[in-house]
């Protein structure tokens, strides 16, 4: 049982978070900034920025109690969820209100099964909420004119803005890269004529949080180390099929992330700076596979060398530099291996039908370019 102090600490976590996914939503529904004076929030788009913390929260609270309450169903000690509040408004820059919630697993977890229904319950709940939340979403789209509380100056082109502004080269405009089930969602539930374009459903806060649902589920998926993903491969796979696999995705991870960091079509003198100063980054990004120093180092110079020769026959190819954020967190800190199970008994059948079927999930869910900055 938790103590009085662990829920007061929970709770006031959870109500900062809840504050700061608030004020995040507030920049991203309306480009209302609290430090920007030129861009000064009322109390309206504070209000108008709930629906983007109940619908966000909803989904990381629900993923995590899913991880939670399978945990305690196998009597392993966890805490409750930690909520980790992430405002960088205070900065002048946008953010989306929280740097995610974890549970730590306390107790020994014994089996292969264990593991496997730990890690499966979270991103499984949570994906519920993130297709509900984009089903409401769709199906409760407002009036087109709602962006002309963003982008009043849209309303001079009387309603055919999107045959203008999206076609102007001028200034920086960030978009949404689109997946699968995203896509599939919106042609089946919403209404085309109120269907914003994909640089303005950041604007839309259930959808953009519904977006980003999807998205942590795919990121949590990822079928590597000891994310949920991997917990499945785990599972499916024991743990000697684990980890060749893990470091093969995690190897495409990267290859992909990086592609178009180096190229003979770069001038000589950035390449003599970023070609060392890349494959440094890739070498402590395999830090947690266990291999000798001599191996890292191969493995990042064949990945270099591998980007560099696809960038010689399809110069632009372009992998997204954000997934190496990612690859780093997985390859220094998370790590890329699993621990053993006590008891390596197979799954179910009716398990290892449940973990394709997030393995799939992962697919519909994973965007290869989350948020696009077009220039």
């Amino acid at each position: 049982m938790h103590d009085r102090k662990t829920y007061i600490k929970h709770i006031l976590l959870f109500l900062l978070t809840a504050v700061c996914t608030t004020l995040a939503g507030m920049e991203w529904t309306y480009g209302k900034f609290i430090m920007v004076e030129e861009a000064q929030p009322e109390w309206k788009h504070l209000w108008g920025a709930l629906p983007y913390t109940i619908s966000f929260l909803s989904f990381l609270m629900v993923h995590e109690l899913g991880h939670y309450f399978m945990a305690r169903y196998y009597k392993i000690d966890v805490t409750l969820p930690t909520f980790m509040p992430g405002w960088l408004g205070f900065l002048g820059a946008p953010s989306i209100g929280t740097f995610g919630a974890v549970i730590r697993i306390k107790g020994f977890i014994k089996s292969r099964k264990e593991y496997f229904d730990i890690g499966i319950a979270g991103p499984l709940a949570g994906f519920i909420i993130a297709v509900s939340v984009l089903i409401y979403g769709f199906t409760h789209l407002p009036e087109p004119d709602f962006i002309y509380e963003v982008h009043p100056e849209y309303a001079a082109f009387q309603g055919d803005f999107k045959d203008y502004v999206f076609e102007d080269e001028s200034g920086v405009k960030l978009r949404l890269g689109y997946n699968l089930l995203f896509s599939l969602l919106e042609d089946t539930f919403a209404d085309s004529d109120k269907m914003p374009n994909a640089y303005e459903v950041i604007h839309y806060p259930i959808l953009f949080a519904g977006y980003l649902g999807l998205l942590f589920t795919a990121l949590n998926l990822l079928p590597i180390g000891q994310l949920d993903g991997g917990h499945v491969i785990f599972g499916l796979f024991g743990r000697h099929r684990h980890k060749p696999i893990s470091i093969a995705l995690f190897i495409a991870l990267l290859f992909y992330s990086g592609l178009g960091i180096v190229s003979p079509y770069h001038a000589v003198e950035e390449l003599i700076f970023s070609i060392p100063l890349y494959t440094g980054f890739l070498y402590i990004c395999f830090h947690t596979t266990g291999w000798r120093k001599s191996n890292k180092l191969l493995a990042a110079v064949s990945i270099v060398l591998g980007q560099y020769l696809i960038s010689q026959f399809w110069p632009h190819a372009a992998g997204y530099q954000g997934w190496l954020l990612y690859g780093f967190l997985i390859g220094r800190v998370l790590g890329i291996g699993h621990p053993p199970a006590l008891f390596d008994e197979p799954l179910s059948k009716r398990r290892k039908l449940l973990g394709w079927v997030c393995l799939v999930i992962f697919i519909l869910c994973f965007s290869p370019q989350p948020l696009v900055i077009d220039l």
